[in-house]
């Protein structure tokens, strides 16, 4: 009977009704901070999950984990491709042409870089062939002088499929009339829509036009390269060039999005650490309560005292209390955050839909909408340091109580 003592008198205080109120309400208001504490850490950790993902999915999905490229021009691209392909961790390669230009028509003007792109080869290493809202890639026809528009792109341009478009390419033509900026009608074929900055700075056209437009001949500007583990470009784009020899250069993401992966990667572990802070506030406040309920029980100590329950005994009935407390304030927590996760992006976009609100421009971020990833891993952590830091903060009140003296504070009863 006495072994079971600290559990069934710890889980009565819990329920027990308090002569003051003051106690009940520092009480609750330990298990609101680690509910909410705990709950808005999953959240804000599954947002950022979200956006790791929609990096790695949407982004990184259409820019190349690696190019190859030969600034003299790549002529025999095709035996390139075929060799690289049979590397460890290279499962696709793809032609390439990139021009930087502006798009102008009916006065406005934006600019954009123009892909030139071979459309069965580009399906081996982009996902944008999943993500056309109008049109097709297989529009790209040699000769007709075709281009796909990101969606924030043709808004801005005014422009839909079937209307026509000059690009003006920062190159100049000289003619015996003078010098000339080099431009080139084409015809909007297709909008794509990922969601993401892309569809505001990016377009497709034939890699054939692209050469005529370029006057690279036959060659093509390098080759993009899809891998099965992003995370192993580097070394993989440095092993190539590597085997390749002079004239040949890689680049792979983390030098155009490495930055943007790293930011939300900081930003995920300090957000982590402040919010981790604010569960700590909430579990040591629980230090507050059982002080209190300690001093209010000091006659209750005495009494169980003199019926033969030890310290140990003592200092576990509060250390029951207190991860009670906390037990039960991480429960709710965990399920509120767990919901919340799951449908944050639908309460957003409720909200964008009634208020006409937009929280998300991608025009200024890289993607539109609030993504959101619950991963369970996190969810264990959350829960196993909210509990450890409910644990330390019950020792120090229940080893006050388990100091208390019979002698002293039966004297005064």
């Amino acid at each position: 009977m006495l072994d079971r003592l600290p559990l069934l008198i710890g889980l009565r205080y819990v329920r027990a009704k308090r002569r003051n109120h003051f106690i009940s309400f520092i009480s609750l208001t330990s298990m609101l901070g680690l509910t909410l504490g705990v709950a808005v850490l999953i959240l804000v950790l599954s947002v950022m999950n979200g956006f790791d993902r929609e990096l790695r999915t949407r982004i990184l999905g259409m820019v190349p984990h690696t190019q190859i490229e030969k600034p003299s021009g790549m002529t025999d691209w095709q035996s390139l491709a075929e060799r690289l392909t049979q590397r460890e961790h290279v499962i696709g390669a793809a032609p390439y042409i990139e021009q930087q230009g502006m798009f102008s028509v009916g006065g406005r003007n934006h600019g954009a870089m123009v892909n030139g792109i071979e459309p069965d080869w580009e399906r081996r290493v982009s996902i944008i062939d999943e993500h056309m809202s109008r049109g097709s890639l297989d529009d790209l026809v040699p000769g007709e002088w075709n281009v796909v528009l990101g969606s924030i792109l043709a808004r801005q341009l005014g422009v839909g499929v079937g209307d026509s478009v000059t690009l003006l390419v920062p190159e100049a033509s000289i003619t015996p009339a003078g010098v000339f900026p080099r431009l080139k009608r084409f015809t909007v074929s297709g909008i794509f829509s990922v969601g993401a900055d892309l569809d505001a700075n990016l377009a497709y056209a034939n890699i054939e036009d692209m050469q005529t437009l370029a006057r690279m001949g036959d060659d093509v500007g390098g080759l993009r390269l899809e891998l099965d583990d992003l995370f192993k470009a580097g070394s993989v784009t440095q092993s190539i060039i590597d085997d390749l020899g002079a004239g040949y250069r890689g680049l792979d993401w983390t030098y155009t999005r490495g930055n943007l992966f790293q930011a939300i990667q900081m930003e995920k572990r300090m957000i982590a650490l402040l919010l981790t802070v604010i569960i700590a506030v909430a579990a040591f406040n629980i230090v507050s309560t059982l002080v209190m309920v300690v001093t209010d029980k000091h006659a209750d100590i005495a009494i169980l005292r003199t019926i033969g329950a030890t310290p140990r005994s003592i200092m576990g009935i509060f250390m029951v209390q207190g991860l009670a407390i906390g037990v039960i304030g991480i429960l709710i927590g965990v399920g509120l955050g767990i919901l919340l996760a799951l449908t944050v992006s639908d309460i957003i976009a409720f909200v964008e839909s009634t208020f006409g609100i937009h929280f998300l421009d991608a025009g200024v971020y890289f993607i539109s909408e609030l993504p959101s990833q619950l991963l369970w891993s996190d969810v264990g952590k959350i829960v196993v340091s909210a509990f450890v830091l409910t644990f330390l903060s019950t020792l120090y009140p229940a080893w006050r109580a388990a100091r208390v003296q019979p002698a002293e504070v039966l004297r005064y009863e």
